[in-house]
């Protein structure tokens, strides 16, 4: 199925030097660019799916860019030879010379990157990859195949599975994707992810969740989520879910004189024996001596 991006762009003082070389591909789109700017040239775009851009030649002396706004100087960086753009990401550049350039434009649709990546990495992890800009001066292997790219765009020679093989091979190139290594062993929960679980209801039992719902509720796989949440709070999912409902019969001791039996089957404990024998692992007292003292205190 071809494929058509949705862009906004603008420009002054910059001008094609020869027609537009594109291919439209399934859930993505290359164009090739060439052209020329003057001194003082300007240009605004954000598009609604994400894209690459790599520059045939080293354009950093001559623009400048920014993605908080036209005229912001504290963002303003030179133009790196490969950039990621995410979703919705507004860009502007500024040119200080005259200049000639080349680059290739690669649009893609974002379900199609989700698909490229999710079944190596995970959903979760690929959707946080995707929403991560890239900006790089090194583009050895990322020149290389936008140069094949552009090639089969320009004069296509074989079947477009081909050219869509190149933009597999640039997203996986391109993207910040992080080792095998670091999302197995090195990988933690972001607040985000801490505050969905700590947003679910832990009253009348409801906290009893399974690692797989845990993991569930963060878009995580079981073992994903097992080795983050370890890295992120030093316990086991279980071990940590426990430790609040205890946290919790603590509150409920101290503000009121709700029975232990009570307060078993409101925190989803199979009676008060069970309670107490989890509280006096994790708390190294019974909750009976624990109120006494602290009630009197």
């Amino acid at each position: 199925m071809t494929y058509l991006f949705a862009m906004t762009a603008a420009t002054d003082g910059i001008e094609a030097t020869a027609p537009a070389k594109w291919r439209s591909l399934n859930g993505a789109m290359g164009v090739f660019w060439e052209a020329r700017c003057m001194a003082g040239a300007r240009g605004y775009y954000v598009s609604s799916d994400p894209r690459m851009m790599i520059f045939f030649n080293d354009i950093s002396a001559q623009f400048q860019m920014t993605n908080l706004g036209e005229g912001s100087k504290y963002d303003l960086r030179s133009m790196s030879r490969a950039i990621y753009v995410p979703a919705g990401t507004p860009m502007w550049t500024y040119a200080s010379a005259d200049h000639r350039f080349s680059h290739l434009d690669v649009h893609i649709h974002r379900e199609r990157l989700l698909k490229i990546i999710a079944p190596a990495i995970g959903t979760s992890t690929a959707r946080r990859a995707l929403e991560r800009p890239v900006e790089t001066h090194d583009v050895g292997a990322i020149e290389a195949l936008a140069a094949l790219l552009v090639d089969e765009i320009a004069h296509p020679t074989k079947h477009p599975i081909y050219a869509e093989s190149l933009i597999d091979s640039l997203v996986t190139a391109f993207l910040d994707i992080p080792a095998a290594q670091e999302r197995d062993w090195k990988r933690k929960l972001s607040q985000t992810e801490v505050s969905k679980l700590l947003a679910h209801p832990i009253e009348d039992g409801e906290l009893r969740l399974t690692v797989a719902e845990m993991a569930a509720t963060v878009g995580l796989s079981e073992r994903q989520f097992n080795s983050a949440f370890k890295n992120t709070t030093g316990q086991t999912p279980l071990q940590w879910q426990l430790g609040r409902r205890v946290d919790l019969a603590q509150q409920i001791m101290l503000e009121s004189d709700t029975t232990m039996t009570d307060i078993a089957a409101k925190l989803g404990f199979t009676d008060q024996a069970h309670l107490t024998n989890v509280f006096r692992r994790i708390v190294g007292d019974t909750p009976a001596a624990w109120r006494r003292m602290h009630k009197t205190r």
